[in-house]
């Protein structure tokens, strides 16, 4: 994983996030021709709107991408992209999928930030800036 902050006019930034979502009643139907033509799809997504996609991986039954973006366009945004996106794609290209789901993906999805010091760490210089 690199190391290297990012840039916008704005900001320099390092704000990497492990996100996993579901499908639907979490059911495992990210197989085979599906699980394939999601990884396409969400790596052109990615290029579309510049998010870097460091690890991904799709099991049956959900999603976890390590990625990467701009703290400006917002990590709920790349989110609701990739799941629309991919949700309406999908659902046109296996009809299957529409006839199981009422909608591929569940509304929910999990967030965490990685990288970065040790929480600990960041207290303490925070704590100690007036006896730098």
């Amino acid at each position: 994983m690199k190391n290297k902050f990012k840039y916008n006019k704005n900001i320099v930034y390092s704000c990497k996030y492990h996100v996993v979502w579901c499908p639907k009643y979490r059911r495992p139907v990210l197989v085979e021709e599906v699980e394939t033509k999601l990884k396409e799809l969400l790596y052109q997504i990615a290029e579309e709107i510049q998010v870097e996609i460091i690890e991904l991986e799709v099991m049956p039954d959900h999603v976890h991408l390590l990625c990467e973006c701009d703290p400006q366009f917002g990590i709920h945004r790349v989110v609701k992209r990739f799941k629309g996106a991919t949700s309406r794609y999908l659902r046109e290209q296996f009809p299957h999928l529409k006839s199981r789901l009422p909608t591929l993906w569940t509304n929910s999805y999990f967030l965490s930030t990685v990288g970065g010091a040790p929480l600990e760490t960041i207290k303490r210089y925070v704590q100690n800036q007036k006896e730098v």
